[in-house]
């Protein structure tokens, strides 16, 4: 099964970040939608599980939870927003990997046995941080996790100062993890 990982939309889907979770059987928002526009043109995709973040406020915010536990593939995968919110032990309580967003920052490590996972932001760029999104294969008893730059391209965000930001290239293109194994979680 291959899960599609994407945060920090920030009300902007690309058509870059679209390609690249085609063909995924399950996409994990990891918050910061930014509009209601976002999910639907994921729905397209593929089934979702969406959390909202720090920026998704309003009605149409409020339908979704701050955190969720959801099981794919034979897997748990808690899906929190900003990693130094997690109040929970995950090994402790089975959970096999950890998906979160909110830093804009793509990172995939590995600590006691568990998966953390930050795909990093698909939305507006920052600063000179990467466009990114991240698929997730479980197969067997093995975890693939892969981040992907979506932003290489100009995003088409019109005219003006933020879509001027979004068309310097991403430092990052395909990379895969987990990285070294720590003692305590990553924040």
């Amino acid at each position: 099964m291959k899960v599609g990982i994407i945060s920090d939309t920030h009300g902007l889907l690309r058509p870059e970040a679209i390609e690249r979770l085609s063909g995924v059987q399950h996409i994990i928002h990891a918050g910061d939608i930014g509009s209601p526009e976002v999910i639907s043109g994921l729905r397209k995709i593929a089934p979702i599980t969406a959390i909202r973040g720090n920026v998704d406020r309003g009605e149409w915010a409020a339908a979704y939870p701050h955190t969720a536990l959801v099981k794919l593939g034979g897997r748990s995968i808690y899906v929190l927003h900003n990693l130094n919110e997690l109040e929970l032990d995950p090994a402790a309580v089975g959970i096999d990997v950890v998906v979160s967003g909110h830093s804009h920052r793509p990172k995939i490590e590995t600590v006691g046995g568990v998966l953390y996972l930050n795909p990093g932001s698909a939305g507006p760029r920052r600063f000179t941080l990467p466009i990114a999104v991240a698929t997730l294969e479980l197969t067997g008893g093995a975890l693939r996790p892969s981040v992907h730059d979506v932003g290489s391209k100009p995003a088409t965000l019109g005219k003006g100062p933020a879509a001027r930001r979004n068309r310097s290239p991403a430092r990052i293109s395909s990379w895969r993890g987990p990285s070294a194994s720590r003692r305590t979680p990553p924040r």
